[in-house]
């Protein structure tokens, strides 16, 4: 298969399958579920290909830059893709798509890239059939929900910004109505308000953007000139040249933190998670704790650090304390909360505390070596969390088919009525908690380790707050499995369907939290290495290079767009 028609039906096969969905004669609905349930299954199978090609291939595991080297740019038609210069099977392809403005149809995939691709298909898939339930407009649901993985999927894709922006705005729209249209009783509440803060962080995401597009600095050495949307371009630029200056960088770095931290989401700008939750239908928030969170972490590692990495440097400390704040205040809140899904979604937030805080702590001085452990369990932290979350969520919709109630002191005794259901919980519980031999200790202890090389302060305070994660966690499992409630005793156990959809992700917490190398380690941490690498060379460059800006000279003059 090219790697043109790979990576492109990555993200089309859903697109496609939403399509077919809306094409299937009203009355149909078993129909449907089985047409999208198998598009979304062919997404998964597309991101396991991909992988064992980037696994298995020395072209497709080359550093991401050298790969993107030896594409040709060509105009369409596709029949002119491959030429003298063009490498098929590197997992890069690059098109033409609007010259005049120097955009491209630009996609490629990395070690990081490609974890997130394969945890964007396993949770689709499971959250498509944990959608088996919907009886409400289910085309209307089931087109939405394919059309949201194909944008989730192209963010993970694209290395050209304005393709990128194209995509993150996508996600906004079907995530709108699958909350406003099935979700509880406050849906449109929850639905108006995901929207305006999603909105919020896009525009200083946009402004970040075109001032990379923009400015007009001294072109540097290999004939660079300002106007372009290339992201491997823009990042050997940000981290070999002076040529954006720390001034500027510290304006784009912090434009994309506030865009990415509301996506994340991070304290303050986290009030929408618990309300988007709460209201959410089950499926649509396994989505969206097990993949949509994951986007504002990637946008972070991809071009918050990447393109502004003296802005980086500057703003660490900053950011490390917010990410601590984070973790304590989530856990805190987490722990006051009665709604069993309102707190699972504020250990989301504590959670994604711990990727702010890895990827801020930029402990450089003698190496980058600890700063690699941090951003490496940054990036753990969010495969980890995107399979607990989503199990977590999934768990909690399974009780509230049964129970309708989410109340903490409400339920009880539950391990009796239902023993399967209480043994995945366990683990899922655990596994969040950070458990040794599971999945989130192996992401904590990266990121507890890279904070300690930081600020012993940070580091003792991130420490200290599994104690709180500990607490929420193990208080949960006692008001809701634990103890005699004759109301549930009757209560059935999971079902078939709902074993398959819970087995794997209870598998796979403990196979990461025991093999985490071969796992994910062995293929992603190259490419977070080569990141880290880059920030650091960066960051130590616009610190001491001669194009270092004061930041009392005021902003340069932004060129016209040509």
């Amino acid at each position: 298969m090219s790697d043109y028609l790979l990576l492109t039906s990555l993200w089309l096969v859903p697109l496609i399958g939403a399509g077919v969905v809306l094409c299937v004669p009203k009355g149909s609905e078993r129909l449907v579920k089985y047409v999208a349930t198998g598009f979304t299954a062919a997404g998964l199978l597309l991101a396991l290909v991909a992988l064992a090609i980037y696994v298995g291939d020395d072209r497709a595991n080359a550093p991401l830059a050298e790969r993107a080297a030896a594409i040709r740019v060509v105009s369409w038609p596709a029949s002119e893709a491959m030429g003298a210069g063009d490498v098929d099977g590197n997992l890069v392809i690059r098109r033409d798509w609007i010259p005049a403005f120097n955009i491209q149809y630009y996609l490629g995939l990395d070690g990081i890239s490609v974890s997130l691709l394969v945890l964007t298909g396993l949770v689709s898939l499971l959250a498509c059939l944990a959608s088996w339930g919907i009886e409400k407009q289910v085309r209307g649901y089931y087109a939405l929900f394919l059309l949201l993985v194909a944008s989730m999927t192209g963010v993970f894709l694209a290395l050209d910004l304005f393709l990128f922006y194209v995509f993150f705005e996508v996600m906004l729209l079907p995530m709108y109505f699958l909350i406003a249209v099935w979700g509880g009783e406050e849906r449109e509440y929850a639905a108006i308000k995901f929207l305006l803060y999603t909105l919020f962080g896009s525009v200083f995401i946009l402004v970040a953007i075109l001032i990379l597009y923009f400015w007009p600095g001294d072109a540097p050495a290999g004939g660079f000139q300002a106007g372009t949307f290339d992201v491997v371009a823009l990042t050997t630029i940000a981290s070999t040249t002076g040529y954006y200056g720390r001034w500027i960088q510290d304006w784009v770095f912090v434009l994309f933190l506030v865009g990415f931290l509301v996506k994340l989401p991070s304290f303050p700008f986290h009030t929408w998670l618990p309300d988007a939750h709460v209201q959410a239908p089950t499926p649509i928030s396994m989505i969206l704790a097990g993949v949509l969170l994951k986007v504002g972490g990637y946008g972070l590692i991809r071009l918050a650090w990447p393109l502004a990495p003296a802005g980086a440097f500057d703003w660490s400390y900053v950011v490390a304390a917010l990410g601590v704040f984070s973790i304590l205040y989530g856990a805190l809140a987490a722990m006051a909360q009665t709604d069993f899904k309102k707190l699972v979604a504020y250990s989301s937030i504590s959670h994604m505390g711990y990727v702010t805080l890895g990827m801020a702590a930029m402990n450089l001085a003698g190496g980058s070596g600890y700063y690699a452990y941090g951003v490496n369990g940054a990036m753990y932290m969010m495969l980890a969390h995107g399979v607990t979350s989503a199990a977590m969520f999934f768990l909690v919709g399974v009780i509230y088919d049964r129970a309708h109630t989410r109340d903490l002191d409400s339920l009880g005794g539950l391990n009796d009525a239902m023993p399967v259901y209480g043994a995945m919980s366990y683990v899922i519980f655990f596994g969040s908690m950070g458990l040794p031999g599971l999945c989130g200790f192996v992401a904590e202890i990266f990121v507890v380790l890279a904070a300690f090389h930081y600020s012993v302060t940070l580091g003792v305070l991130a420490a200290a707050a599994v104690v709180l994660t500990a607490g929420y966690i193990l208080w949960t499992i006692q008001r809701v499995f634990l103890g005699r409630n004759e109301t549930w005793k009757d209560l059935p156990d999971l079902t078939a369907r709902e074993i398959v959809i819970a087995a794997p992700l209870v598998v796979l917490t403990v196979l990461m939290g025991v093999f985490p190398q071969p796992l994910v380690l062995r293929w992603m941490s190259p490419s977070v290495d080569r990141v880290v690498q880059g920030v650091a060379e960066g960051s130590a460059r616009n610190a001491a290079g001669p194009m270092a800006e004061s930041r009392d000279a005021g902003p340069p003059q932004v060129a016209r767009a040509r």
